[in-house]
């Protein structure tokens, strides 16, 4: 049995007791979950050593406060136009910029544009951590890269472009912000939680409110997240990963990122408690983007406020990120400019969630298509 198939079932027996009883996550149940978010960072820096660390682009930090580093990729501007990459909040930001051959901040770059990134950092109590939730993320701090990116690079208006969790937070700014938005590019980001559909349905429903949870761990460990997920679809977060390496053994390329993709789940860090909470309850639970009904520093919205070209990603086998979630939010906006594109899988992969951005399929017949939509759109904006 592999390490990785011994921490699979590891993990599935832990989530079964905590999604069966909340209450069994004592003081000691807490403590011993963060621990292991720091076994894993430890494992993570052992593949490190083994030769299968990221590969980044040269990036220059232009702003920084609690929770936010604000990234310029590249050594030399130009006057192209401006993308801001929003990853999911749990994860480090580099799966987007793995290795120059997968990396999509290279794909942008060699397009033209002036290339940035939202990276989320861990917050400390210290910083109000526990406070930061949905109205953080997708308003407040992504208001704040968009200030400084218009400041260096004189572009007002901005693409965005969010995978998973991290296309919710680009959708609320697009939604927030349409006058900053010149295309929004959401890649498997789940918008619309129908019960029936959603994996996480029957672990949302095992507990009263999730702010029993957020009120046990404070910041919620990156471990409790996995387990969770591998609990909802182990399909996709254990059998899939393992069939994944095992068809990658008959290809380096493939087996190499396999394994970069490998350690980089092993980097994440803990969830704020209140946007943990905003997650399972403000979506999953109630689904109220897609209804309407979310309401973000006062204000509610939903995809009818989302005005700008509208570009969705989705992998039509996936049960982590169904089409449901997806093409009704696509559906419903507002933009009267929109794309819906499919995502048909790599080898080498590792998670098939993050393929659209690091897979050798991906970057050769998905993200030329993206590319051609976002420019044929930036085109007519300009010539309004």
């Amino acid at each position: 049995m592999t390490t990785t198939t011994i921490a699979a079932t590891e993990t599935t027996a832990t989530a079964a007791m905590a999604a069966s009883d909340w209450n069994a996550l004592g003081s000691l149940g807490v403590q011993a979950l963060k621990n292991m978010d720091r076994s894993r960072q430890e494992r993570g820096r052992m593949l490190d050593r083994a030769g299968y660390g990221s590969r980044q682009t040269p990036s220059t930090i232009l702003h920084t406060e609690p929770g936010l580093n604000l990234r310029r990729f590249g050594q030399e501007k130009h006057d192209g136009p401006a993308v801001l990459l929003v990853p999911a909040p749990i994860k480090r930001a580099y799966i987007w910029d793995l290795a120059p051959e997968v990396s999509v901040v290279q794909r942008w770059i060699e397009r033209g544009y002036q290339v940035y990134q939202a990276e989320w950092t861990p917050v400390q109590d210290t910083d109000g951590g526990y406070d930061f939730g949905l109205a953080d993320y997708g308003d407040r701090l992504l208001a704040a890269c968009q200030q400084a990116i218009e400041a260096d690079s004189g572009e007002a208006r901005l693409v965005v472009a969010g995978h998973s969790l991290g296309g919710v937070l680009a959708a609320i700014y697009s939604c927030m912000h349409p006058d900053k938005v010149r295309a929004t590019i959401l890649l498997e980001s789940p918008l619309h939680f129908e019960a029936a559909s959603c994996c996480f349905n029957p672990l949302v429903k095992a507990t009263a409110h999730a702010q029993e949870i957020a009120d046990r761990f404070g910041h919620v460990p990156g471990v409790f997240l996995n387990m969770m997920s591998a609990m909802a679809e182990p399909q996709a977060f254990q059998w899939e990963r393992m069939m994944d390496r095992t068809l990658s053994m008959f290809d380096p390329k493939a087996l190499t990122t396999h394994m970069q993709v490998e350690r980089w789940t092993h980097d994440e860090f803990a969830l704020p408690g209140r946007l943990f909470t905003d997650i399972v309850e403000s979506l999953y639970r109630h689904d109220e983007f897609m209804q309407g009904k979310l309401v973000i520093h006062g204000r509610a919205i939903g995809p009818r406020d989302l005005r700008a070209p509208l570009a969705s990603v989705v992998d039509p086998r996936s049960k982590v990120i169904p089409l449901q979630a997806v093409v009704p939010f696509n559906q419903a906006a507002a933009s009267t400019d929109k794309l819906v594109l499919n995502y048909d899988g790599d080898v080498g992969v590792n998670l098939q969630h993050v393929g659209v951005l690091v897979g050798r399929n991906a970057h050769a017949t998905l993200w030329p298509a993206l590319f051609e939509w976002v420019e044929t759109v930036i085109e007519k904006d300009v010539a309004a």
